[in-house]
């Protein structure tokens, strides 16, 4: 009888163990056992990473969700970070996020602290005006117009430094610009194209303004990743495959597509890879 008593207690104890090993932990991120993955974006860039309550929209969020389910992960398997330009290199170091979609230009300069997968996009500083504008048909056209951007931004740098008949207004946000531009307190708006179509493929904005189409820079949105980790180069055979198979081309077309925006044909579509080192 003690006999008994001691196989039924050690099969329990060892059912028991096997239990806990196989559960993991339910909080880890990408690379765990869990099926969870923590991705970083913005969420007050609307087009491009907006967050209304509980849902989640935009460009840079539809790439993410295409992105994690090649990866293995569905929808619902996604947590949502907020990732500010200041902060994201941080973040990703310190394991707050395992990747981020945040209009995240690569730069030599960010590539010393982290990795990238990409480029998705490769945008352009570009200029939004009045839809019956006329005048305005590039940089060039700007010398005694009134043109706004965000304060210490690159473009706005980028405005003063190289077109200086501009008068330039700075506000400390880009829908601060927006509104501007639509009471006609400034006559045009300069950040990347893809942001200023994010703008105006607002439903509050429809057919109010309209995208120059001229970029003059050359901005490579990327996948921020933690340096040494193999999500980089699955994030790019993902990223291809979304090319590929003309997934782009539809998250392109379903959040900016209001805003008649197509990715400058000189530099797109973007080639995935070289920058996970």
């Amino acid at each position: 009888m003690r006999k008994t008593t001691y196989r039924i207690a050690a099969a329990v104890a060892a059912a028991a163990l096997a239990l806990t090993a196989c559960g993991g932990d339910s909080g880890s991120s990408a690379g765990g056992d869990s099926k969870k993955i923590k991705i970083g974006t913005k969420f007050d860039q609307p087009g491009l990473g907006l967050k209304e309550g509980d849902n989640m929209t935009g460009f840079d969020v539809d790439v993410a969700k295409a992105v994690a389910k090649k990866l293995g992960y569905e929808e619902n398997q996604i947590e949502w970070v907020e990732s500010p330009s200041p902060q994201r290199e941080t973040m990703l170091d310190a394991g707050t996020v395992d990747l981020i979609f945040a209009t995240y230009s690569i730069t030599d300069k960010r590539k010393e602290k982290v990795q990238f997968g990409g480029p998705y996009l490769v945008a352009g500083q570009d200029l939004l005006v009045r839809a019956d504008d006329t005048e305005i048909t590039g940089p060039d056209a700007l010398t005694g117009k009134v043109l706004c951007s965000v304060s210490g931004s690159t473009p706005a740098e980028k405005i003063a430094k190289e077109y200086p008949g501009v008068q330039l207004q700075e506000y400390d946000t880009y829908s601060l610009c927006v509104e501007a531009l639509a009471a006609g307190q400034v006559q045009a708006l300069t950040t990347d194209d893809a942001i200023l179509a994010g703008y105006a493929a607002q439903e509050k904005w429809a057919g109010q303004f309209k995208l120059v189409g001229k970029p003059f820079s050359e901005e490579l949105y990327g996948v921020g990743v933690k340096k040494g980790s193999d999500l980089c180069e699955k994030v790019n055979t993902a990223l291809t495959e979304l090319f590929d198979d003309g997934s782009m081309d539809k998250i392109v077309a379903d959040n900016l597509g209001p805003a008649n925006y197509t990715p400058n044909p000189a530099t797109n579509p973007a080639k995935p890879g070289g920058h996970c080192g």
